[in-house]
């Protein structure tokens, strides 16, 4: 069983749904990213998403857009990133770690090189925005021959068809996009993300995580209600960002937001 099935498991045995926060990996310098990794952790984080920067990153709003920027001035690679999970590793062993961003980043490394750097760390799965299920095969095989898990985004526009073919070749979880548009869009509708959840559902028993439009406790709250976790990321970014020259004060931030949704989200079972 591997680390996220493991997660996913022990949550459904105790009727609780995970909350998986977002960060951009180095933001906003790379001697944050661990430290607010564990603290994230600690007020109940359940799956850690980073954010892999990219300079070109199209599925994202303008929050993780400069995110992507404070990231990159630092330099933060994807060798960078992958020795921040080696290092979170230490001292937690059980916390699933994916990593989340853009085709280029991963042929850059070399697609060979990366899936064995990322076993040796012990990362958990990989999330690309912009690889396609059509071409993914040769990709998620090697994934699931180390132990990692190929995680696969629908989205409200997603057809029948193309689920089917997200679900046969994915693992670990799906992440449902609840808005159209980029990341930090309006409010999210939990009657239309409902009606497609129950559509995925006739086609997999992966559990499946929301994201987009989680701003607060009472949103991660309704959301905990219909889907298996909770995915917030541009709310946490922006805390960063806004406190880029003082880290620890949007640590914080983050930390604070994250315990309100964590017992909203509890309280809502």
């Amino acid at each position: 069983m591997s680390r996220i099935e493991a997660c996913f498991s022990a949550l459904k045995a105790q009727g609780r749904q995970a909350l998986i926060p977002y960060v951009t990996a180095g933001d906003p310098n790379p001697q944050v990213t661990v430290g607010l990794m564990h603290q994230m952790v600690s007020v109940g984080a359940d799956l850690i998403e980073l954010g892999i920067p990219f300079s070109d990153p199209m599925a994202d709003g303008p929050v993780i857009q400069l995110a992507c920027e404070r990231a990159l001035s630092h330099n933060t690679s994807l060798a960078m990133i992958l020795a921040m999970v080696a290092e979170f590793r230490q001292d937690n062993s059980t916390t699933p770690v994916v990593l989340m961003g853009y085709l280029n980043t991963v042929e850059k490394m070399g697609y060979d090189v990366f899936v064995a750097a990322a076993k040796e760390v012990d990362l958990d799965g990989v999330l690309l925005v912009d690889l396609p299920p059509e071409e993914s095969a040769d990709f998620a095989k090697n994934l699931r021959q180390a132990g990692l898990d190929a995680i696969f985004l629908i989205t409200p526009t997603t057809t029948e068809e193309r689920i089917k073919k997200i679900c046969a070749v994915g693992s670990g979880y799906l992440y449902y996009v609840s808005l159209k548009g980029v990341t930090g869009g309006a409010s999210i509708d939990t009657v239309a993300v409902e009606q497609k959840l129950d559509l995925v559902k006739q086609h997999t028993k992966l559990p499946l995580g929301v994201g987009f439009g989680i701003k607060d406790a009472a949103s991660a709250a309704r959301v905990s209600q219909i889907a298996d976790g909770v995915v917030v990321g541009s709310v946490l970014v922006n805390a960063l960002g806004d406190n880029a020259n003082d880290p620890a004060k949007g640590c914080a931030q983050v930390v604070a937001t994250l315990s309100e949704m964590r017992q909203a989200m509890d309280a809502a079972v």
